[in-house]
């Protein structure tokens, strides 16, 4: 794999660990359909066999992913956007289902999308700085990447509807409280070094164990997941031919409060 062919991904191996960052830091990490094509490929196309883990991070120290592209969004008609989000759900399969462990090593902002890519991972490390959350409702979506159906399974059902029905958003330490965040770290450096760590761990162990242990713990999980990001996509599409979703997408781009008339 010819790993300088990204134009918004940054690879490197680096002691048997394959370091991904997005790069977008300009915009904060945030997901366009480039991005989310590079993620792909790069998953679809990775030889795991050469390495033990995976770490997906964000360039920079104030963004793991800040969400998807509202501005690029606010353009598509029903067909474009379901073609990007059919993008981002891809892609979230595609991690979700990689052979070897892909740990998310979050730092900053983990919202919309980027929560969603996270949660695709096998655990999710974070800086003290992280804030975490699915805001899609303030905005006039729902989560469309996999959030519906992935989050519950870090957090519960009920802490789940919570969080997708608030919009709210928390930092590193209300996530570790509530197991969406696995260990927490003061610094990216940190971090990543424990995430290099765990790998070492990980390098002394039987691989096919360990990609046979990963099958057997999602295995139950994939048919009842195509299931739900079916019903998932249905209900984002549902939302782009609607008042709501050009006042609350005007709302983010022209910086205002959106007024919802729930049409």
């Amino acid at each position: 794999m010819n790993m300088n062919k990204y134009n918004y991904l940054k690879v490197e191996a680096q002691d048997g660990a394959c370091i991904v960052s997005i790069n977008r830091e300009d915009k904060l990490n945030s997901l366009n359909s480039d991005v989310l094509s590079e993620l792909l490929s790069f998953f679809n196309s990775v030889d795991t066999s050469a390495y033990s883990s995976i770490i997906l991070t964000g360039s920079g120290e104030k963004s793991f992913i800040a969400g998807a592209d509202i501005q690029a969004m606010r353009d598509m008609d029903p067909k474009a956007a379901m073609i990007f989000t059919k993008l981002g759900q891809d892609t979230t399969i595609a991690i979700e289902r990689c052979s070897i462990p892909v740990i998310a090593a979050v730092n900053g902002f983990c919202l919309g999308g980027g929560l969603e890519i996270a949660l695709s991972c096998d655990f999710i490390f974070a800086t003290e700085n992280g804030l975490f959350g699915l805001p899609e409702v303030s905005l006039w979506l729902i989560p469309g990447f996999g959030g519906t159906q992935r989050l519950k399974k870090f957090i519960g059902l009920a802490q789940a509807k919570l969080l997708i029905y608030s919009a709210k958003r928390i930092n590193t330490l209300e996530a570790h409280v509530l197991g969406l965040v696995t260990e927490v770290f003061s610094s990216k450096e940190e971090m990543i070094a424990s995430c290099l760590s765990i790998n070492e761990q990980m390098k002394k162990n039987s691989p096919l164990a360990i990609k046979c242990a990963k099958r057997a713990l999602d295995k139950n999980d994939y048919s009842s997941m195509e299931s739900g990001l079916s019903g998932e996509l249905t209900e984002f599409l549902s939302l782009f031919e609607s008042y709501d979703m050009r006042e609350g997408t005007g709302a983010f781009v022209e910086k205002r409060k959106p007024q919802f008339k729930g049409i």
